[in-house]
């Protein structure tokens, strides 16, 4: 049996658990950013069929960012929890997991490291 991981957005309407984690990884692309607001994210994907919304909210509301996907978010709370991508593919947030801390989720690559802010590129990570 596969390991199940769980989480959710700050006031607990969306919940998930997910299993067999297949690409983690860290974005600084412009859509993240606006996502999130933060200048990089945290993407651990699943094949959808492997993701199961448990919260009193049941699915979180999405909102279409690209041709290719969706960004999800609690209509409670505004917690930005993953992205639904077309795939399908739904990449939660690092941040949204009840332990972040889990090495199975640790990034594995930086997509749009070159975008990252300026002052962040001057740094050594």
């Amino acid at each position: 049996m596969s390991k199940i991981y769980t989480g959710g957005c700050l006031c607990g309407s969306i919940r998930f658990t997910a299993s067999s984690p297949n690409n983690s990884h860290t974005c600084s692309c412009n859509i993240c950013q606006k996502h999130t607001g933060a200048p990089t994210v945290v993407w651990i994907e699943f094949d959808a069929e492997n993701v199961e919304w448990t919260g009193k909210a049941g699915r979180p509301t999405i909102w279409r960012s690209s041709e290719t996907a969706s960004r999800a978010f609690c209509p409670q709370c505004g917690s930005s929890v993953g992205a639904i991508d077309d795939a399908p593919v739904i990449a939660l947030l690092a941040g949204a997991f009840d332990d972040p801390n889990d090495e199975d989720l640790a990034p594995e690559f930086h997509s749009f490291y070159e975008i990252r802010p300026i002052w962040w590129q001057n740094e050594r990570n």
